[in-house]
């Protein structure tokens, strides 16, 4: 493997932040697949952070957008997923903020509706826990699933 000067690992790491949003766990572990020692790395994060190439709530609000939006994940799976990346749980929770409330469960209906399409049932009772345990894998909450399901119509969610 090639070994690389500070330089070298820190403009690798400008692009590849630059190529897409990125948090500190993402860049460290690329700088270590680069071959960077611990200290170097924590170098070159400072100068990244200092520089605005990393910025974890900008990184918060971007990951919450995406994956509410393109993958149709719930609040909770968003914010295991942040954790798990150690993004701090302010950040987490003011990314979450702003998700408007009405569209988010708009969005669950519209989720639970296609899925419903395909769910295939012995009868009502095995259909709608079915759809629950679809809904809580793609990170929704029991009451917040229960709220969907009841006020759309019977025949809808039997």
């Amino acid at each position: 493997m090639k070994e690389y000067t500070i330089d070298e690992l820190r403009q690798k790491a400008e692009r590849y932040c630059v190529i897409a949003e990125r948090c500190f766990s993402d860049v460290r572990q690329k700088l270590q697949q680069w071959g960077g020692t611990p200290e170097v790395i924590d170098e070159v994060l400072v100068l990244l952070q200092k520089e605005h190439y990393i910025d974890e709530l900008r990184y918060s609000k971007a990951f919450v957008r995406d994956k509410y939006r393109f993958n149709k994940w719930g609040r909770v799976k968003i914010s295991q997923m942040l954790s798990c990346k150690n993004i701090p749980q302010e950040n987490i929770d003011a990314a979450l903020a702003e998700i408007d409330e009405q569209a988010y469960l708009d969005g669950l209906r519209v989720l639970l509706s296609a899925k419903s399409r395909s769910v295939t049932a012995r009868d009502s009772y095995d259909f709608r826990v079915k759809l629950i345990r679809f809904a809580v894998g793609k990170g929704y909450t029991i009451d917040e699933i229960k709220r969907c399901m009841e006020n759309e119509d019977a025949d809808e969610f039997p």
